[in-house]
């Protein structure tokens, strides 16, 4: 009988295990752990056939060069950022995100920012819980149906940004160089960016992170926002220039900011973003439903599962690597 492949999980947040051992049940031994850094899970994936991989980061090519063995490397989630493709794909490695599992969740919660910030929410929680029951301290409120968005990035998310936006009679603007004006049953006006960003009172962000968009969010983006405008941010935190940000609110460059992800994550304390009235702050929680946790949870280990058994996974992120990689796929 043949030797069981070794599959080990650098880190996850969910409760239970019963889905990737269901999974990868009679075809892999599964090593579950907790780490952040690599060197704290490479003495157990030094001999590893696949690495499943939530946060645990960067993935660089020394770290894929003592995974001699390793044919996969499936991450739970969308961004891929914390991994080198490129040597990925050099060393043979199959690299598998899960594009699809929280498109609904973190559409909603971007729509939640941008309402609690255009109706000060939880400015006016924090004021009731003082001891205050007063409506002056918020003002001025401004209703958003006629005010625009601006969608950095036209992906699946943004796209279905756009539709409950236009629902409450907001008008969409998108910049974005890979999408097309009409291409996909959305509203939106195509803009470049420096000219979406001048005539936004929202604007969302939801680029991949990259090399091009890591701080692409920074002093000049800022100087080019409108001074009533809000940011919102349920994408990547490094896509906005943290410093610049700070800067643009204490010179009331943008009227404020409601944050899903930062950079750094989690923020220090103390740090300059806590505290402030007309900042939102969320730990990093727009992917997270129940719903989407089933589907987060089953994607990586089913990647995983097809190239153990010699298919090629659905959601290769590195194409390029075909024909050229470990499992000869």
């Amino acid at each position: 009988m043949a030797a069981k492949a070794k599959v080990v999980l650098t880190d996850y947040v969910w409760e239970s295990l019963d889905v990737e051992k269901k999974t990868l049940e009679g075809l892999a031994e599964l090593v579950p752990l907790q780490t952040k850094k690599p060197d704290e899970f490479l003495a157990q994936a030094a001999d590893c056939d696949a690495l499943l991989n939530t946060y645990a980061g960067p993935i660089t090519a020394d770290v894929m060069a003592q995974m001699p063995k390793c044919r996969i490397i499936a991450r739970y989630g969308i961004g891929v950022d914390t991994i080198d493709l490129e040597a990925a794909t050099q060393a043979g490695i199959i690299v598998t995100n899960n594009p699809t599992y929280c498109i609904e969740e973190v559409a909603e919660h971007a729509m939640a920012l941008l309402l609690a910030s255009a109706r000060k929410v939880a400015f006016y929680d924090r004021q009731v819980r003082a001891g205050r029951w007063e409506v002056p301290p918020g003002k001025p409120l401004y209703r958003i149906a006629g005010r625009s968005l601006g969608l950095v990035g036209f992906g699946n998310i943004a796209r279905q940004v756009a539709v409950r936006a236009a629902s409450f009679g907001m008008r969409i603007l998108f910049a974005d160089p890979f999408i097309d004006e009409g291409r996909f049953d959305a509203p939106g006006k195509k803009m470049e960016l420096r000219d979406m960003l001048r005539e936004a009172d929202f604007v969302s962000l939801h680029p991949p992170l990259t090399a091009q968009t890591r701080k692409m969010i920074g002093d000049e983006a800022f100087s080019q926002m409108k001074p009533t405008a809000v940011l919102i941010n349920c994408a990547r935190g490094p896509i906005v220039d943290t410093e610049a940000l700070v800067r643009a609110l204490d010179a009331k460059k943008i009227a404020g900011c409601a944050l899903d992800t930062t950079d750094p994550e989690p923020l220090p304390d103390p740090h300059p973003l806590r505290g402030r009235e007309n900042v939102i702050l969320n730990p990093h929680v727009a992917w997270y439903s129940e719903q989407a946790l089933v589907g987060l949870q089953a994607g990586a280990p089913n990647e995983v599962r097809r190239v153990l058994t010699g298919e090629w996974p659905v959601n290769v992120v590195n194409r390029a690597v075909k024909g050229k990689n470990r499992a000869g796929l």
